[in-house]
C-alpha cells in the first residue's frame, strides 16, 4: 500500500471531506503492471488449453507463469522509462569519423537480457521442448502476446526477420558467410540483430520502384542506396532489396542482399545512419535513414555461389520476400492485439477503482456495456490471432484478414481506454497515451488496409485461397454447440459469403478492387464468428459452462445480424449487462485491494 494524500491543504476545505479525497487516493489506482499476465488473464488460459494437450500444457505452464510475472512486472516498468529516454544516435566519435552507432538505453539492453533469457526461443528451454515432444508454435505465440502488452517496440527489435535472415542465408550465401552468420545466430549472440531493409523515399507499399543498386564485386557485391525507414538499426544483419546493374526497373529486377556490418575482413561496412526518426511511438526500436555506400553485400538467390548472372535476374527477389511476409504480418497482428488487451486491463482497472455518480464506474450501465463490447472485441482478435499460429489452421489469406482486424482493434481499443480515464488518459503519467501512439503504427507496419486488401485478392486469384478458407470456417462451426442458434446463424452467414464472394468474383476488375474493403471485413466478422462459436463448443464440452457462448452472441449480435431499421434499440433483453460478471470474471483477474 502506498502513501495517503489525505493530508494536502486542498483536502481539507469546506466542501471536502475524507470520503471524496478517497476517490483520488494514488493507491487506489493500480493498473495493468504488477500483475502477472499469465495468471490475470483467464482468456490466454483458456486459448492454451484448447489448443495444447494436457502434457504440452503441464510442461508450459510453470514457464508461461515466469514469463507472465517477469512481462508484468519490470518488462513493463521499463518500457515506460525507454519511452521517455530512448535509443539515440552517435554519428562521428571525437575525430570526426563516421562511426553511425546508435546506443541503446539501459532499460532497453536490461528487457532484452530478460526476454531473450526467458522466451521459448532460448536455447535451454526449446531443446527441453523438443526432448519432451511440446510444440512451440503456439507457446511463442502466447509469449509475444504478453510481451506486447509491455512494450512492441521491444517486440519489433526482437523480431525483425531472424528466422528469415538464417533460411535465406543457409540456402544461398557463400560458405564463409553462412558459417559466420549462423554460428552468431545459434549461440544467441545476434539474437534482435537482424533489419529488413524494403523501404525507400518513393514509398513503402511500391517496392518495384526502389532505386538502391547492386553492382557485381566477384562472388560479393556492392550496394548504393538510401533506405528512407530502417527499423532496429543497431542490428548485426540486414536484408536489403536492390536492383541489380543491368535488370529491368520493375518488381522483376528486385533481387534480395546480405548486408552485415562489418566486412569480410573485419571493418566497418558501408553503412551510415543519416538520422533516427522522430516517431509517434514505438520509441523502443531504433528507425533510421540509412545511406548505404559500397556496402559488401551477398546475393539471398540463385545456386549460393553469389555471382553475378546465377541469380541476380532470376526475378524472384520480391516474391522470395513477399513468401515470407505472412509470418511478420501475423506478428504485427500480434502487436495490435497486446494493444487492445493491455488496453482493455487499463480500462477495466481504472473502471472499478473511479467512482463518479455515487458508484464505481463499472457499475454503471454505459460503462459495463463499453467494457463488455472491448471483452468480446479482443477475444475475437485473440481467437484469430491464435489460430492464424496454430500450423494445422494457417490459411494463405489469415495473416491479412487477422491483421485488418487486430492491428485497427489495437488503436480503437487504445481511444476507447483513453475515454474511460477521461482526462487523465490523456496525459503521459497513464498509461494509455503510451498505447495509442504506439498502437497507430500497427496499421502500417508490413503493408495498410488496402496493401491488406490487394493480397487476399491475390490468394483468391491466383491460389484460390478462398476454398480453403470456407473449409476452416464451416469446420470451426461443426464444432460449435449444437442446436445454438449463433452456430446456426454463423453457419448461414459462411453460405452467403460464400454467395458473395462469387459474386465479387463476376464484377469488373475497377468496381471488384474498389469492393475488397468490404469484402474482407465480411470475411473477418464471418471468421471470427466461426472461431467464437468453436471456443463456446469446447467450453461446452470441456468445461460445462457457457461464457464463451456469449461472447460469441455478442460478437454475432454487433458483426453478424441484421438489426432492422430500430437497430435492436427496443430488444428488452440485454445480455452483455446481465451476464457481465460472468464477462468481467473470465477477463480479468485481479485480486488487489482497491
Amino acid at each position: 500500500m502506498g502513501t495517503r494524500y489525505d493530508s494536502e491543504p486542498v483536502d481539507r476545505l469546506p466542501f471536502g471531506s475524507a470520503e471524496k479525497a478517497a476517490r483520488y487516493a494514488t493507491e487506489r489506482y493500480a493498473g495493468a503492471t504488477g500483475l502477472n499476465w499469465w495468471r490475470c488473464d483467464p482468456t490466454l488460459q483458456f486459448v492454451m488449453r484448447s489448443h495444447l494437450t494436457g502434457e504440452e500444457l503441464g510442461w508450459a505452464e510453470p514457464h508461461l507463469d515466469r514469463m507472465g510475472a517477469m512481462m508484468g512486472g519490470p518488462v513493463s516498468e521499463r518500457a515506460e522509462i525507454t519511452d521517455e529516454h530512448p535509443p539515440y544516435l552517435e554519428r562521428y566519435d571525437r575525430w570526426g569519423h563516421d562511426i553511425s552507432q546508435v546506443v541503446l538505453p539501459p532499460s532497453f539492453l536490461e528487457t532484452r537480457r530478460d526476454v531473450l533469457a526467458n522466451s521459448f526461443t532460448a536455447p535451454a528451454i526449446r531443446d527441453e521442448a523438443t526432448s519432451r515432444g511440446v510444440r512451440l508454435h503456439l507457446l511463442n505465440a502466447a509469449h509475444s502476446y504478453m510481451l506486447n502488452q509491455a512494450e512492441i517496440g521491444m517486440a519489433c527489435a526482437l523480431g525483425t526477420g531472424g528466422d528469415m535472415v538464417v533460411n535465406l542465408v543457409r540456402s544461398f550465401a557463400p560458405p564463409d558467410v553462412r558459417d559466420r552468420v549462423l554460428a552468431n545466430f545459434a549461440s544467441g549472440e545476434w539474437a534482435g540483430q537482424t533489419i529488413q531493409s524494403l523501404t525507400e523515399r518513393t514509398g513503402g507499399s511500391d517496392l518495384a520502384e526502389i532505386e538502391t543498386t547492386a553492382t557485381p564485386d566477384g562472388d560479393a557485391w556492392r550496394v548504393n542506396g538510401f533506405k528512407w525507414f530502417a527499423s532496429n538499426a543497431n542490428g548485426e544483419a540486414w536484408v536489403v532489396l536492390a536492383k541489380p546493374e543491368g535488370a529491368p526497373d520493375n518488381a522483376r529486377g528486385i533481387a534480395t542482399f546480405l548486408v552485415l556490418a562489418e566486412r569480410r575482413d573485419g571493418t566497418r561496412n558501408g553503412i551510415r545512419i543519416r538520422r533516427l526518426k522522430d516517431k509517434l511511438g514505438t520509441k523502443a526500436v531504433a528507425s533510421a535513414e540509412v545511406e548505404l555506400v559500397d556496402a559488401e553485400a551477398f546475393l539471398l538467390s540463385g545456386d549460393g555461389s553469389g555471382e553475378a548472372g546465377t541469380g541476380a535476374g532470376d526475378g524472384k527477389g520480391l516474391a522470395r520476400m513477399m513468401a515470407m511476409t505472412n509470418g511478420a504480418r501475423l506478428g504485427i497482428a500480434m502487436m495490435g492485439l497486446g494493444c487492445a488487451r493491455r488496453a482493455l486491463v487499463e480500462a477495466m482497472c481504472y473502471a472499478r477503482a473511479r467512482q463518479a455518480f455515487g458508484r464505481s464506474l463499472a457499475d454503471q450501465p454505459l460503462m459495463q456495456r463499453k467494457l463488455a463490447e472491448l471483452m468480446v472485441e479482443v477475444e475475437a482478435a485473440q481467437a484469430l490471432m491464435f489460430d492464424g499460429y496454430h500450423p494445422e489452421h494457417r490459411l494463405r489469406i489469415g495473416a491479412p484478414l487477422i491483421k485488418l482486424r487486430a492491428a485497427r482493434l489495437g488503436i480503437t481499443a487504445a481511444s476507447d481506454a483513453i475515454e474511460v480515464h477521461g482526462g487523465n488518459g490523456y496525459v503521459e503519467n497513464w498509461p494509455v497515451a503510451r498505447i495509442l501512439r504506439d498502437a497507430q503504427v500497427n496499421t502500417l507496419w508490413e503493408g495498410p488496409d488496402n496493401i491488406l486488401c490487394l493480397d487476399v485478392r491475390r490468394g483468391i486469384e491466383r491460389e484460390q485461397a478462398d476454398v480453403a478458407f470456407l473449409d476452416r470456417l464451416r469446420t470451426a462451426v461443426e464444432r460449435g454447440p449444437a442446436g445454438d442458434p449463433t452456430t446456426a446463424l454463423v453457419s448461414e452467414r459462411i453460405d452467403q459469403l460464400a454467395a458473395v464472394l462469387s459474386g465479387w468474383k463476376a464484377l469488373d476488375r475497377t468496381t471488384a478492387e474498389a469492393r475488397l474493403f468490404p469484402l474482407a471485413q465480411l470475411m473477418v466478422d464471418v471468421y471470427g464468428g466461426a472461431l467464437l462459436v468453436e471456443q463456446a463448443g469446447f467450453e461446452q464440452r470441456e468445461l460445462g459452462t457457457d461464457r464463451k457462448a456469449v461472447v460469441a452472441r455478442l460478437y454475432a449480435r454487433r458483426h453478424l445480424t441484421d438489426h432492422g431499421p430500430l437497430r435492436g434499440i427496443d430488444d428488452p433483453g440485454s445480455e452483455d449487462l446481465e451476464r457481465f460478471k460472468d464477462l468481467w470474471d473470465g477477463a480479468l483477474v485481479d485480486d488487489r485491494v482497491t
